[in-house]
């Protein structure tokens, strides 16, 4: 069982928010968004769920934003899935649409009923300090990462060579994520593959900062893939300048492709092969986006 994106957003959301508790200070729409990586739309809506659900708080103004309304120990994780993905028991038959005689008695009832109440007896007990707590020890690397872990990313990193100026390319990267957007969708649009990346993506680039000559900012893309599983690159974009007309776009972090045929695990160098493709089809599509829209006019 697994979390739409709806109610995995809902839960980094509240976990942004669990952290910033102690410091009585609102989080902004924006600062929630970038540091957990969720599309401003997605963010705007599921901060409406979790104050509908009473577990945050809102205030408008230079000093408003949003707030956990309870300490995060008193608030629990089934709460704020359930603010996202409604009751977790279902209303629905679990074999759907059987014969008539099976109206009033499903084989299935009592064993689902049984399982949905442990998973959420499990989430209830489980508090938003403890996702906390969890959290800060993974951002820190003391927290093991788990025998049974799901983790199929493989590490990545390109470049490609823009001929433009730095600035006019950060002009167009700072206001660029609905671009950025296209081009990602684009990457799929070829020859369709089992690990490419599908049609459905959402791209999140936070506001870049100056480092060491170089421009840099986080850089999160995402799809759903078959099976509900979500493709995903998770990184850092660095800008620099390589002389007055000539950039560099460099890109590196982490990717999850696809699941491979019949959804099954891709292998080490199957991840491999796909993380590379992805990423430098991505970079030539932006290259050619920003080259293509300052190219002067024919004619």
């Amino acid at each position: 069982m697994t979390l739409s994106r709806r109610g995995s957003y809902a839960a980094a959301a509240a976990i942004c928010l669990a952290r910033a508790y102690e410091s009585g200070r609102p989080k902004k729409l924006r600062e929630v968004s970038a540091e957990m990586a969720i599309p401003r739309t997605f963010a705007s809506q599921i901060l409406g769920d979790l104050v509908h659900a009473g577990i945050a708080v809102s205030a408008f103004g230079r000093d408003g934003g949003h707030r956990l309304a309870r300490p995060p120990e008193q608030v629990s994780v089934a709460e704020v899935i359930e603010a996202a993905e409604g009751p977790l028991a279902s209303g629905r038959c679990a074999l759907r649409d059987g014969p008539c005689r099976w109206q009033e008695v499903c084989p299935l009832h009592e064993t689902m009923t049984t399982a949905t109440a442990s998973l959420r007896e499990v989430l209830a007990a489980t508090s938003l300090a403890m996702l906390a707590a969890r959290d800060a020890a993974i951002a820190g690397g003391t927290y093991p990462v788990p025998a049974d872990s799901h983790r199929q990313a493989a590490d990545v990193a390109d470049s490609v060579q823009v001929e433009l100026p730095l600035a006019a390319i950060a002009a167009r990267l700072s206001a660029a994520t609905a671009w950025l957007t296209a081009v990602a969708q684009a990457c799929d649009q070829g020859e369709q593959q089992a690990d490419g990346l599908p049609k459905t993506v959402a791209v999140h680039l936070s506001q870049a900062v100056e480092a060491d000559g170089t421009q840099q900012a986080p850089l999160v893309w995402e799809a759903v893939g078959p099976g509900g599983v979500y493709p995903r690159f998770q990184g850092e974009l660095q800008l620099s300048a390589l002389d007055p007309e000539r950039s560099e776009l460099r890109v590196r972090g982490s990717y999850r492709p696809a699941p491979g045929t019949h959804h099954r695990p891709p292998g080490e160098a199957q991840r491999r092969r796909a993380a590379h493709a992805v990423l430098r089809d991505l970079l030539r599509r932006i290259a050619a986006g920003l080259e293509h829209e300052h190219a002067p006019a024919a004619r």
